[in-house]
């Protein structure tokens, strides 16, 4: 993600050691080394240390940062939150509390809204079942969105990571956001259909493919689209979509503008599949049923989750009342 960060300046004619400036943090020592040396092989330098993110903070991030970028593990357990507690609250790392369950999905979240200054963006991926998630992750995931802080989600199919085969989400959050005309609003974008087939098992996206996602979000931005990556494929595909002068509007199976009131109806969902919809003539192919059956079964472990510890909990409480 650095170095792709760093093309994307040198890109736009600048110069990337100029430009940005490199900081963070990995639980594993060889993995760090690994990231110091392809950073040294593109011509970069960055502070990055080891640590577990949880429980250590060496960057002393919050409110630090301008940009965030991440690939975080999901859906983690066994995290020892009794030593999270003295940075609960506002102006610490997670300011909006602490989930019940056993899953750090919104614990990541949380650390990367917490890292961003007042104007900060974050991009970051999330397994999907967070995107819906229930109980104490709902309440959770309201606050973030009523604080105007979530500015657009991407749904991306399956088989787009080497290691991981489960369709996810893209989440984009924008401190600045509450201050423009797309406070009350969170856009919705479904790509799940955008993709070049490399082999069986893989997929990937192509310049044209992300210059055009890209280009979505800058119209809703009312920005100018930007055409730099992606060449003549890229160019051509806005105004197809979008108008020969392109201006941002819904369109059913690819982009949804959803209001703050429409989402907490959908009980504070961020999944796009809720607002999107599904193009006219578009069929749910066999492979978009089994995302839809795997996400729903994320969602059901979870849930399974949270029953088994409120069993323990019930029972727990029940033993030592008889015991009194």
């Amino acid at each position: 993600m650095f170095v792709q960060s760093a093309r994307f300046v040198a890109e736009h004619r600048k110069n990337p050691s100029n430009e940005i400036s490199i900081f963070g943090q990995e639980k594993v020592d060889a993995t760090v080394r690994l990231c110091q040396m392809n950073l040294a092989a593109h011509g970069l330098e960055g502070d990055i240390k080891q640590a577990i993110t949880y429980y250590d903070d060496l960057h002393k991030s919050t409110g630090r940062f301008d940009f965030v970028l991440a690939n975080p593990p999901f859906n983690v357990n066994a995290v020892d939150k009794e030593r999270l507690t003295a940075e609960v609250g506002s102006g610490k790392r997670y300011p909006l509390g602490l989930p019940r369950t056993d899953n750090g999905n919104y614990l990541w979240i949380q650390l990367f809204y917490s890292a961003l200054n007042n104007k900060g963006r974050a991009g970051f991926v999330m397994a999907n079942s967070a995107s819906d998630a229930r109980s104490s992750e709902q309440d959770l995931r309201k606050k973030l969105i009523e604080d105007r802080a979530v500015d657009a989600v991407v749904a991306v199919g399956p088989n787009m990571f080497y290691t991981v085969t489960l369709p996810c989400t893209l989440w984009f959050l924008d401190k600045g956001k509450k201050k423009t005309s797309r406070a009350d609003t969170v856009l919705f974008i479904d790509a799940r259909h955008i993709y070049r087939q490399i082999d069986r098992a893989h997929r990937e996206w192509t310049p044209a493919q992300i210059s055009f996602i890209s280009n979505v979000v800058r119209l809703y931005r009312g920005e100018e689209p930007d055409f730099t990556l992606g060449g003549d494929g890229a160019n051509k595909k806005v105004p197809e979509v979008f108008g020969k002068k392109p201006k941002y509007k819904d369109m059913l199976g690819l982009c949804k503008v959803a209001t703050i009131k429409e989402i907490e109806k959908q009980g504070w969902s961020l999944n796009p599949g809720r607002y999107v919809g599904v193009a006219p003539g578009e069929i749910v192919s066999d492979e978009d049923f089994k995302e839809q059956l795997e996400t729903l079964n994320e969602e059901l472990v979870t849930l399974n989750s949270q029953a088994r510890d409120l069993e323990q909990t019930i029972a727990r409480n029940v033993s030592e009342i008889l015991e009194t």
